[in-house]
């Protein structure tokens, strides 16, 4: 039976889209994708409801092009925000949070300041964790309940502090399938050297069964490491 069949989902991750401001880091300019491609892949998916969209780091680009590009075709998604980012150049601002929430979309928490979440001290805990959170949710105007890690890191640590703090999802980076409704939620991030052609046959196609096992297997070790 096909990932189709069985209702697993396939979550595709964006960060930025365009062309990367100088404010960009040179290791995150390759998160950034051609405009082409992304309304492209949103062609692509449009009528794919096993597909979710969600989008990372809170670069203006979410509300510049992202938004109107996905309002325009019906399509919702998940918003993962820096809270420590948020009014800086090239970054949402606190009301284009708050837009976004009123399109119809949703926010989650992506910590405070893009940095691994493993090894985290309970200061650290507080601030990636709590903190932010609270900071989003006041953007937002309403409770945010769901995180996406930084890096796609994570480790039993990081799953036990977040279940702590009453997280109801977490979206990793781990490229394989989702299954409704589970805690831990894998996706499979764009990269700047991605093709249609490459995002139909390593995402959008179902997985031989070997590769979801390897798959499910390797997330189980990273869980409990």
């Amino acid at each position: 039976m096909t990932d189709r069949g069985t209702r697993r989902i396939v979550h595709i991750c964006f960060h930025g889209i365009g062309v990367p401001g100088a404010d960009v880091a040179a290791a995150d300019e390759d998160y950034f994708v051609s405009e082409k491609l992304f309304r492209t892949v949103l062609d692509e998916i449009r009528d794919r409801p096993e597909v979710e969209l969600s989008f990372d780091d809170g670069y203006a680009s979410d509300i510049e092009i992202a938004l109107p590009a996905m309002t325009a075709r019906g399509l919702r998604a998940r918003f993962f925000p820096l809270a420590g980012r948020l009014g800086k150049r090239g970054y949402l601002s606190a009301d284009a949070v708050g837009e976004i929430t009123s399109a119809g979309m949703t926010i989650g928490s992506h910590g405070m300041t893009h940095r691994s979440w493993r090894g985290m001290s309970s200061d650290v805990q507080q601030e990636e964790l709590v903190a932010a959170r609270d900071i989003l949710a006041t953007a937002a105007g309403c409770a945010v309940d769901t995180a996406a890690c930084p890096f796609g890191a994570y480790d039993r640590g990081v799953l036990r502090a977040l279940r702590a703090q009453g997280y109801t999802a977490v979206f990793t980076s781990d490229r394989r399938r989702a299954a409704p409704g589970a805690w831990l939620q894998p996706r499979y991030s764009v990269h700047r050297d991605d093709t249609l052609q490459a995002i139909r046959v390593g995402v959008l196609a179902d997985p031989a069964p070997a590769d979801r096992a390897r798959g499910a297997v390797a997330a189980r070790l990273k869980a409990w490491r």
